[in-house]
């Protein structure tokens, strides 16, 4: 029997997504002690409107809390790397968002010491968990797909497709040197390597940046909202775009493509994996179907049913069939996950959430593409820092 109500948390960032942490801890029964805004001011609003006990003043009083078990880091990517250290040698357990680190080498370091810790350090993948990209990862570990020959698939956005719209990630300086990529295109590589067990070797990579210049609001803006109020012209240097071709060591291929300005696309991750016996394919908007291809037969498409899914699937179920499970239950299900370990103290050995090593992975994988990129060439991921 789990107690997840003798669990407290503590949650940096009180933006769009560290307001989707909090609500899914309260879902999950965690306790959530406190926020850490951007500023005092900014941590003691948001601790208001969300009826959070806490805000506080700054790392150091969190840190120092000894109600607080997990730290949950939502903060813009710059700020995921000396935050997690910190939080890593108070001797705290840690929930970094993607990317886990701005470069390779950081993320090194934070595996490293992630380990030193002997807590649980996990980063951000829920997409893992709509339960159908469980079922899919238990269908391919079974066999029954076969041997893994083509992956493909995108993750196409709109949310900056106008050269008012305006994020922190847009700046290279907060967000790192891939937008695209390293924002929504982690978490195609995260789950297609966690659909298939394979993981890249090499990849060939194109980055575009269509809007070379954007209105940056003179005051705070709300992710996936637009420029308001006073604005300055700013030079744009990450990707809105990119198309990538990658090769496993197995001898498979793959190919994805990343978008943040495909107009009417406002959350489209998909994934096909093709295998010697079987296809398999998942679509982020129509979370609960999942089609699996055949030749010989007809083809299928597998409603989210607890009572027809393998045992991966089951256990990220939450809901009955037929009542959709989308991303704030992806959420509670990663959430879930990995608090069970928390509160044994340590991850265990069939936990199916991303790891450090896998944040680190898709670090090595951001800064392959970046040098494939600059250099246009086939880029080997052993020949990228960390």
């Amino acid at each position: 029997m789990t107690n997840f109500a003798a669990i407290g948390a503590a949650v940096v960032g009180t933006g769009f997504i560290g307001t989707v942490h909090t609500q899914a801890l309260r879902r999950l029964g965690v306790q959530v002690r406190g926020v850490l805004g951007s500023s005092a001011a900014r941590g003691a609003q948001r601790a208001t409107e969300m009826g959070v006990p806490k805000a506080y003043a700054d790392l150091d009083e969190l840190l120092a809390d000894d109600t607080v078990d997990v730290v949950h880091v939502t903060s813009p990517n710059h700020a995921h790397y000396a935050q997690v250290l910190a939080i890593l040698r108070a001797g705290k357990h840690v929930i970094c968002e993607k990317p886990l680190a701005m470069t390779s080498a950081e993320s090194a370091e934070m595996v490293e010491v992630a380990r030193a810790s002997g807590k649980v350090a996990a980063v951000c993948y829920n997409i893992r968990f709509y339960p159908l990209n469980q079922q899919a990862h238990g269908m391919v570990a079974a066999g029954e797909l076969g041997d893994i020959r083509f992956v493909s698939g995108h993750y196409h956005q709109d949310w900056l497709a106008k050269p008012t719209d305006w994020n922190w990630r847009l700046d290279a300086d907060e967000g790192g040197a891939l937008r695209s990529v390293g924002d929504i295109g982690t978490h195609w590589v995260d789950l297609t390597s966690f659909v298939t067990g394979l993981k890249a070797e090499a990849v060939m990579a194109e980055l575009a940046t269509f809007i070379p210049e954007r209105e940056k609001p003179t005051g705070p803006v709300e992710t996936f909202s637009s420029a308001a109020g006073t604005t300055e012209t700013v030079e744009i240097a990450t990707d809105d775009a990119a198309m990538i071709v990658i090769r496993y060591p197995n001898g498979a291929r793959g190919v994805m493509s990343t978008s943040q300005i495909n107009m009417g696309r406002k959350n489209s991750l998909q994934w096909d994996v093709a295998g010697a016996k079987a296809s398999a394919a998942w679509d982020s908007e129509t979370p609960d179907h999942l089609f699996i291809g055949h030749r010989d037969r007809a083809n299928e498409t597998l409603m989210r049913d607890f009572t027809l899914m393998n045992e991966a699937g089951v256990a990220a179920a939450a809901l009955p069939p037929g009542h959709v499970e989308g991303f704030a239950d992806s959420f509670f299900n990663f959430f879930r996950a990995v608090y069970a370990d928390v509160e044994v103290g340590e991850r265990q050995e069939n936990s199916t959430w991303a790891t450090f090593e896998d944040g680190h992975y898709e670090m090595r994988f951001c800064d392959a593409v970046v040098m494939s990129a600059r250099e246009e060439r086939w880029v080997r991921l052993d020949e990228v820092e960390g």
